[in-house]
């Protein structure tokens, strides 16, 4: 069973939640918006922790390193069957400055030619609201409970 850990940054802003989503690179993604968005995720590696993996993402996919307080999330299982686990962090990030590892990919398929994509090739701030119908579908539980949690904390509209 393939699991991933992420982190969901997000920041309270006239009153309003907004998250911070990452958008996937290649050419698969490049014209989807709707249900295309993530949380800064990957796959766990063998011997590692979730909580290390979900850091290591987020330096990979944004180029923010990872550190001070979180709030652990409840894991949410994908009708892929693939489990993750995710942590929130309040943080300001200028998107502008986001950066990404890249991958390799044939393609066009069955081309022979190798070309580079970035994993994540956006970084944008969304209101919840906005970021429950862009968000992959499987991630949205993880919105709602930060959501709850705040809720609890602090007066949100």
């Amino acid at each position: 069973m393939k699991k991933s850990a992420g982190i969901l940054l997000f920041r309270i802003h006239n009153k309003v939640l907004e998250v911070l989503l990452i958008h996937p690179g290649g050419p698969y993604w490049a014209n989807k918006d709707l249900h295309a968005w993530s949380i800064p995720k990957g796959e766990i590696g063998e011997y590692e922790l979730p909580f290390e993996a979900a850091k290591r993402e987020l330096k990979e996919e944004t180029g923010i390193e990872a550190c001070g307080d979180f709030i652990e999330l409840a894991r949410v299982k994908l009708k892929s069957n693939k489990w993750i686990y995710a942590w929130a962090q309040e943080a300001e990030f200028d998107t502008r400055k986001q950066i990404s590892n890249h991958f390799e990919m044939e393609w066009p398929p069955h081309s022979g030619i190798l070309v580079s994509y970035p994993e994540a090739d956006e970084a944008r701030w969304f209101p919840i609201e906005q970021a429950i119908i862009k968000i992959n579908s499987g991630q949205i539980p993880l919105l709602e409970e930060l959501k709850s949690k705040l809720n609890n904390r602090v007066i949100l509209d």
